[in-house]
């Protein structure tokens, strides 16, 4: 299985990018909102978080093709391979879908907002509402998502840890899902990381008692 690719970026396509590994070369399959955050990258090295599928049909004795799918970063993957879970989705569906920024369809789907759901290309209201129905409780972490541009991995985890295991801690202490994403989202903006949950919580509240 492979789970992730690094090499220089040779070619960008609408709907893929080439990446040369020496000796090798890849044909990795993107949805746009990837496509459009590697526009600057070619010739550059990049490295991308994949998923390894097969394509094909073997019951019509069509052939069975291995194909990759990438993504800028380990938790976009996650939010595909949920994605991907829907009835009626599937692969090559969700990837044609899949020109919002994740966040923004992450933070539709949490709150029930089918009409923006269903303007994704391939989606309409009915897909729509199964996508809502089955992965609105699994988006708060994916609504707000850190990107740590140009930060390590291991350091990008380490803070989705953190804003993760605090919105649990807010809902705990009797904030609503929606609260808790407010009350989560100024700090955040603020482009401050935050090592720890204490930080965080200390952070938030300090910014509560400010506005209030």
């Amino acid at each position: 299985m492979i789970t992730r690719i690094k090499g220089n970026l040779l070619r960008l396509d609408e709907t893929s990018a080439t990446i040369g590994v020496d000796p090798f070369e890849y044909e990795i399959l993107i949805p746009d909102f990837t496509r459009r955050h590697l526009q600057m990258s070619v010739g550059s090295e990049i490295s991308l978080m994949t998923i390894q599928y097969i394509d094909g049909n073997v019951q019509k004795g069509g052939r069975m093709t291995p194909r990759l799918i990438g993504f800028n970063s380990e938790i976009e993957r996650e939010f595909f391979e949920l994605f991907c879970s829907v009835d009626g989705l599937g692969v090559k569906k969700a990837l044609r879908a899949m020109v919002r920024p994740v966040q923004d369809v992450a933070r539709a789907i949490e709150q029930q907002d089918t009409k923006v759901i269903a303007t994704l290309p391939g989606i309409g209201p009915a897909t729509a509402e199964r996508i809502v129905a089955k992965l609105r409780r699994k988006m708060p972490k994916f609504a707000l998502m850190v990107t740590a541009s140009g930060a390590p991995d291991e350091e990008q985890q380490v803070e989705r840890s953190v804003v993760d295991e605090t919105f649990q801690i807010l809902l705990s202490l009797g904030h609503s899902e929606s609260d808790a994403r407010n009350l989560l989202e100024s700090p955040l903006a603020a482009k401050t990381k935050f090592k720890d949950v204490e930080s965080l919580l200390q952070a938030v509240y300090d910014q509560a008692s400010h506005d209030s």
